[in-house]
């Protein structure tokens, strides 16, 4: 396997089943951004909303997003899937990771279910107390790993 493929396995195994991170939407130049529930499959990050809600419509108009959580920034294209329930991989993870949200939202007739595909991941490490810039960019698979500098 490449550097890009190791680094990348490591880094979603290093981000585990699920998270509660920040998902930023825009719409006509307006950016708005929540907490999120999110699960990873396969590499993929996957929540759910209301059709009702602002950000179902700003993702139906916009599939450009961004998640975050502590030191991890990730860019992705965000798809609707249709609803929750008719996804037994993603039930089975949200089920396990956010159980009083599964019980109380999954099965609502609104709720649909969005898959973001990450086309670029940004992650500071710190090596002792040394800052590091990870970044993967997923379409071209590169790896890169370098010193933060500061000026």
């Amino acid at each position: 396997m490449n550097t890009f493929f190791n680094n990348y396995e490591k880094f979603l195994s290093d981000f585990g089943k699920g998270r509660k991170m920040v998902l930023s939407t825009s719409q006509d130049n307006i950016v708005s951004s929540r907490m999120m529930s999110v699960v990873l499959i396969n590499g993929v990050f996957y929540f759910q909303t209301d059709i009702t809600f602002k950000k179902y419509h700003q993702l139906s108009n916009n599939h450009n997003v961004a998640l975050c959580i502590d030191n991890i920034q990730i860019e992705g294209i965000c798809e609707e899937i249709g609803h929750p329930l008719n996804n037994t991989s993603f039930c089975e993870r949200f089920q396990e990771c956010f159980k009083g949200s599964y019980e109380a939202y999954t099965s609502l007739k609104n709720e649909r279910l969005f898959a973001v595909k990450p086309t670029y991941i940004e992650r500071w490490l710190y090596k002792e107390i040394v800052p590091y810039i990870e970044t993967f960019d997923i379409k071209a698979q590169s790896y890169k790993i370098s010193k933060y500098i500061g000026m």
